[in-house]
């Protein structure tokens, strides 16, 4: 009974939330953008499905600070917290009890590489957000990695349902060197808005630039408008 009083409690949150956002995520340039700048056939949410400036890889390059965090997942946690009305800490066993989204989505890195198609299992940030109701007064959040690294995300970005917090990908555990044992994963962003070795969501009043960010790279990072840099 009490799993499903708090998975109501997660659903009617979730709904309340994107009601909240709905019309600024419908809004935004990696959905309504009618001149996109890409190639290829429309992606599933109407862009083109290689945006500017980039070239498609089979493979999938690492890419991280010259620090790769090894994290248990019994040593593991995710803090949610700031301008929230239930801030909590998730161990591994919290975070696999929430509800788990499968997709397949693309990854477009900043220096011009996009890897399609790529079969994810993890948590809606949507979800997480659920979970600890941010205030009305909440914007954006900051994300925290164990590597010390830092990005900034808006909310009506950070709850569209394809960003994920990620365990699995193509049906394995998340290879550390590519943020295991949970990363962010934004594919309407560049991908260095997703944070590896996540530790960390701070719901924020206002904007906060995060590692690259300061150091002049783009707030919002929008692939089809080849929206790299400040």
């Amino acid at each position: 009974m009490e799993e499903a009083d708090k998975l109501k409690r997660i659903v009617e949150a979730r709904m309340k939330l994107k009601s909240r956002f709905e019309e600024k995520m419908r809004l935004t340039p990696s959905v309504a953008d009618n001149k996109p700048k890409g190639s290829g056939n429309p992606n599933r949410h109407g862009m083109p499905v290689l945006p500017v400036g980039q070239t498609i890889t089979h493979k999938w390059p690492v890419l991280d600070l010259g620090i790769q965090p090894e994290i248990e997942k019994d040593e593991w946690q995710l803090i949610l917290d700031g301008a929230v009305e239930h801030p909590v800490t998730l161990n591994w066993e919290d975070f696999l009890a929430l509800p788990q989204t499968s997709d397949t989505s693309d990854f477009h890195c900043v220096t011009t590489w996009s890897k399609l198609n790529m079969n994810w299992v993890g948590v809606r940030l949507l979800d997480l957000a659920a979970l600890v109701q941010p205030k009305d007064t909440a914007t954006h959040i900051l994300c925290y990695g164990y590597d010390d690294y830092t990005t900034n995300v808006s909310l009506e970005e950070a709850l569209k349902p394809d960003v994920l917090l990620v365990h699995t990908f193509e049906g394995a555990p998340l290879p550390r060197e590519h943020g295991g044992p949970v990363r962010m994963i934004t594919p309407e962003l560049y991908a260095w808005k997703g944070a590896k070795w996540i530790h960390r969501i701070e719901f924020l009043t206002t904007n906060k630039l995060g590692f690259w960010e300061e150091r002049g790279y783009s707030n919002t990072a929008y692939p089809w408008r080849n929206d790299r840099y400040s």
